[in-house]
């Protein structure tokens, strides 16, 4: 019995190989390069008293208010904000945390768009499945009739 099903021969073309070797080429061109630019800017900036040091959480993990996400740059990173001071050089700092509120929102929505995903893709391999067992009664059918 010989199989329908081939081998697609149009990812093997040379130049559908040229394509996707200059799409690759250009997404790590990107990745590295805005890894590059990054460690450049970094370079330049002073590192934060708590990076450096010891210290002591002052004033809890909380949310930013938009004044504050547009002056303080911890507050870019999570939109949370700790006041802390370092005990070496006595010196108050703002931190960026994660707050649990936020983390448990993040957590939900991660699982109802993997329910999503996965309803989907069980309703694909239903309709899936049915149609290949049409295709094989149908070739059932035909092979009876045939006879």
């Amino acid at each position: 019995m010989e199989s329908s099903w081939r081998v697609p021969v149009l990812c093997c073309r040379p130049r559908v190989l040229l394509l996707h070797t200059l799409f690759w080429c250009l997404v790590a061109l990107r990745v590295f390069g805005a890894a590059l630019l990054a460690e450049d800017k970094t370079a330049a900036v002073v590192a934060p008293c708590w990076l450096l040091e010891e210290f002591v959480v002052t004033s809890e993990c909380s949310q930013c208010g938009a004044f504050q996400t547009k002056t303080r740059a911890a507050c870019g990173h999570t939109g949370y904000v700790e006041r802390v001071n370092c005990t070496k050089s006595n010196k108050d700092d703002y931190k960026s945390c994660r707050s649990t509120a936020m983390e448990e929102h993040l957590f939900w929505k991660f699982e109802a768009a993997m329910l999503a995903v996965t309803s989907l893709t069980a309703i694909v391999v239903v309709a899936r499945q049915r149609w290949l067992d049409r295709l094989a009664s149908e070739k059932v059918r035909r092979q009876i009739e045939s006879i």
